[in-house]
């Protein structure tokens, strides 16, 4: 437990961490988006089926969460998280050194390891080591950490790429997260493990018909946005006949949007909590509807991509806001299912984007997204009816 003589400065030290680190796990899984490209020329593929790395990656987060969070559900959480960070380390050399797709996508099945265990105990955690009085404060941090590695780190990443080769942008992120393990190794006090649920929990969290909807919500919701943003690069490049460095600036200004929609969220969360969740899935159900009637239009692509980016990152806080609410006895594992949930909607995105521009073509992503935009929209307002506990932040 975190000592109580703990100076305020110290204990924010540890929060901006933690959030740093929730950067850089966001941005090694969602760098390759802008990168599809550069790595299917570097291995003589097509660049859809580049694609279905993601799916991987996202898919082995979403079966492992949950198994491993309770696996390690007693180890004291300081130790657990620099084993997470030496291992996600390896896997990026790893990244480096691949020979060929399939030993590039294995060294991302051992990033998506660490990251399953990684966002199964990182809220909690920066709730616990940040100062009192100051919890909502220490997610914000967090969710900040993740709208970030939007605007910076996956930009970055794609300029990286671009100039230096893709492999040289798993290379810095290795060098970031070794730095970054160091640091967390002298500051964090030592962080018994509590309150994580066990097994036990799992059957009495799908007891709660309010936390099941939401859940399914959120399989719907990203599955949508990532049908169509998972092939934003391609379809930029090939569809709407834009360059290289237009398509770095849309993934810049995406990124920053949701910057202002955690923004908004702070304001207005707690005081419109049912309608800025409503508004935001309809948002970005219309954005992707409108995709490939913007795309040829610069001005008009890039005000859709700063509505559809701080819509997204409105809809991630008020999700993870309600999950925590519903689950208050069981934290680690509420968090551990609906990372994994997510990961799943990651995984089936990308995958129904790769039949969608494979089968029909790549200028349909945008629709497939939003005819599943509308059904989540449906699903919300009707869960929002049926269960009014959803209706607020809890």
């Amino acid at each position: 437990m975190q000592s109580t003589t703990v100076s305020r400065k110290t204990a924010w030290l540890r929060v901006v961490l933690l959030s740093v680190a929730a950067f850089i796990f966001n941005t090694t899984e969602f760098v390759p988006v802008g990168l599809l490209s550069d790595i299917a020329s570097s291995f003589s593929m097509k660049t859809a089926d580049v694609g279905i790395m993601l799916t991987i990656y996202a898919w082995v987060v979403a079966l492992m969460s949950l198994p491993l969070m309770l696996a390690t559900r007693q180890v004291e959480r300081r130790l657990l998280l620099m084993a997470i960070f030496a291992l996600f380390v390896l896997s990026h050399v790893m990244s480096v050194l691949a020979w060929d797709f399939w030993s590039l996508v294995a060294s991302r099945i051992g990033i998506a390891l660490s990251h399953a265990i990684f966002w199964s105990i990182t809220a909690s955690l920066a709730i616990r080591v940040a100062p009192a009085g100051k919890k909502t404060q220490a997610l914000s941090m967090l969710a900040t950490g993740t709208a970030l590695a939007m605007v910076l780190g996956v930009p970055i990443g794609r300029i990286i790429g671009q100039y230096l080769g893709w492999r040289m942008t798993f290379g810095m992120i290795a060098a970031s997260a070794l730095v970054l393990l160091l640091m967390l190794a002298k500051l964090l006090p030592k962080l018994p493990s509590e309150h994580t649920g066990s097994l036990s929990s799992v059957p009495v969290l799908f007891k709660r018909p309010a936390l099941v909807g939401l859940y399914l919500l959120t399989t719907l919701v990203v599955t949508a946005h990532y049908t169509a943003y998972s092939y934003i690069e391609p379809f930029m490049q090939s569809v709407a006949s834009m360059g290289e460095n237009f398509t770095t600036f849309l993934l810049l200004i995406f990124g920053a949007a949701g910057i202002l929609g955690s923004i908004i969220f702070s304001v207005f969360g707690n005081k419109f909590p049912s309608s800025l969740l409503i508004s935001a899935i309809s948002l970005i159900t219309l954005c992707m509807g409108l995709l490939l009637f913007a795309a040829i239009h610069p001005q008009a692509i890039s005000v859709l991509c700063i509505v559809w980016g701080m819509a997204m990152m409105m809809i991630g806080l008020a999700m993870q806001v309600r999950v925590l609410s519903l689950a208050p006895d069981a934290t680690d594992v509420a968090m551990s299912l609906f990372s994994g949930i997510y990961n799943i909607g990651i995984g089936a995105g990308a995958l129904l984007g790769n039949q969608v521009s494979s089968h029909l073509k790549m200028a349909d992503v945008g629709n497939a997204g939003a005819i599943l935009g509308l059904v989540a929209l449906l699903w919300c307002l009707y869960i929002f009816r049926r269960y009014p506990q959803l209706r607020s932040n809890g």
